[in-house]
């Protein structure tokens, strides 16, 4: 654990050449004490550690001090191979910089882990893109790529329904979702999010736009898909369902969510074991699909016309099973 944790102060050091001790145990997570007797341990062993002192003092590393990576675990090594993997880099333009740093990078590794890229490519692949989709990139996605890169503003033209409209926008991120890119950009004071195949054009500026330091796509990007997926339950119906309707809604739902508020709201299992809850649908039209698929673990209460739709098509499908002798049961 000691010796990770040194490595991880060298790179460090490295990466931001000079730190204090606060802010190398903010890292690390340690106390300083435990940064200071670190780096007593590394210039022991010869790690050019030095020490600034003064305000705006700290620790650097001497003379353009830097480690190979022989630290690295043939775990770690190989997850770096499979973040590197041909695909969403090669569409937004980066193939050749993503070549160049995997030959630094191996040409940096000890002998013993030199075969990380050929195991990782023989054991993984990733096959982004969804089903009965075109399998090429945006047309507009590399231009895109290199101004969130860069900072540059962009004014885009953009295909809304019927028509076209322009914005200047601060373009602060790309999202690769289920086969498709969107672009998140910041558009006077809101953030907004466009979809890369629906931009038919693209002017990057010249100039750069300030980043707020504090915006975090990842977290945009989780609020915004959750208030995308919720918008799309404008319904719910209340439904009665057996044990295995109950564990079978799980995969039925329109989101984690929807199970989850359904499981929430579900009352006290009856004498059978069936129990009675509400579950948030886009509409009656399609809980109809979903519910149908569940047959006869799952009674329909409300609303009347859900229920009558069941209904009509369950009369309909035994009538297709009229002929068929005795009871066979269910598959399980």
């Amino acid at each position: 654990m000691r010796a990770a944790r040194l490595i991880s102060l060298v790179l460090l050091l490295q990466s931001r050449e000079t730190m204090t001790a606060a802010e190398l145990a903010r890292e690390l997570e340690v106390s300083e004490r435990t940064v200071y007797r670190d780096v007593l341990a590394l210039s022991a062993a010869g790690v050019p550690v030095y020490a600034d002192r003064g305000r705006a003092g700290g620790y650097r590393l001497l003379g353009g001090y830097r480690t190979r990576l022989t630290g690295l675990t043939r775990d770690e090594a190989e997850a770096l191979f499979l973040a590197g993997l041909p695909g969403p880099a090669g569409d937004m333009g980066l193939a050749d910089a993503v070549a160049s740093a995997e030959l630094k990078v191996l040409a940096a590794l000890p002998p013993s882990l030199r075969d990380a890229p050929v195991r990782t490519g023989q054991r993984f692949h990733l096959d982004v893109p969804g089903w009965f989709r075109e399998a090429g990139p945006p047309p507009w996605l590399s231009e895109l790529a290199g101004a969130v890169w860069r900072d540059r503003a962009v004014r885009l033209r953009y295909r809304r329904g019927d028509r076209e409209v322009e914005r200047e926008a601060h373009p602060y991120g790309l999202v690769l979702k289920s086969g498709v890119w969107y672009l998140v950009g910041r558009v006077g004071d809101a953030y907004r999010t466009y979809r890369v195949d629906r931009v038919s054009h693209v002017e990057v500026g010249a100039g750069t736009f300030d980043r707020d330091a504090g915006f975090d796509l990842a977290a945009y990007w989780r609020e915004q898909a959750e208030a995308f997926l919720r918008s799309m339950l404008r319904a719910e119906v209340t439904i009665r369902l057996s044990p295995a309707g109950l564990r079978r809604l799980r995969f039925l739902a329109d989101a984690p969510f929807g199970y989850d508020e359904a499981l929430a709201a579900a009352g006290e299992p009856d004498g059978q074991g069936w129990v009675v809850t509400r579950l948030p649908v886009e509409s009656p039209q399609v809980a109809y699909t979903q519910l149908l698929g569940m047959g006869p673990e799952v009674e329909v209460l409300d609303p009347p016309e859900l229920r009558a739709w069941l209904a009509d098509a369950a009369r309909r499908s035994a009538a297709l099973y009229a002929d068929e002798a005795g009871d066979a049961g269910g598959p399980g």
